[in-house]
């Protein structure tokens, strides 16, 4: 299973959908900050959480089980992700997540810690700290294996994030 995850796009909705159109994922996770109306949004599986410049009726976090993974879903603000990792990590095991898509702080991560994967794709379009902007792509393997891939904008890959992981399996 091929998974698009993004955030902080801040109201490109343009942007959002040429990825999208690009990369023809089986599912989209939107990490929050994208800024316009629901229905800017691409339709097809998505799975959508609201950051803290969102005015939409759309849920502070989610759950998603895809491709053998239970993910959590989380914006990241309310639970101090420029601080530290540990909250939505433990957030994620209460609830049998083994991995995790953030947003917030427009820099890309992916980190493990223990069998929880944290991901956070960077912003689209205004990345902090990091030289250009950024999305992810997760694609499943067997059994508890994951492939990230981080891409700029225009779909060039970053090779200095990512990798292949061993993650807590559903």
């Amino acid at each position: 299973m091929r998974v698009l995850i993004v955030s902080d796009s801040h109201g490109d909705a343009g942007l959002v959908k040429s990825v999208v159109e690009r990369e023809r994922a089986d599912h989209l996770i939107h990490c929050g900050d994208f800024c316009t109306g629901r229905d800017r949004l691409p339709s097809g599986p998505l799975t959508v959480v609201r950051g803290n410049c969102d005015w939409e009726e759309v849920p502070e976090e989610a759950w998603w089980d895809g491709g053998g993974h239970r993910f959590y879903v989380t914006h990241g603000h309310r639970r101090q992700v420029q601080s530290s990792l540990l909250p939505i990590r433990y957030r994620a095991e209460e609830n049998g997540a083994g991995i995790v898509c953030f947003g917030h702080t427009h820099f890309p991560v992916c980190e493990q810690s223990e069998r929880v994967l944290l991901i956070n794709p960077g912003s689209l379009v205004a990345p902090r700290g990091f030289p250009s902007p950024s999305y992810a792509v997760l694609e499943t393997g067997r059994g508890a294996e994951v492939t990230v891939t981080f891409h700029t904008p225009r779909g060039e890959v970053i090779p200095e994030r990512g990798g292949t992981y061993r993650v807590r399996d559903r």
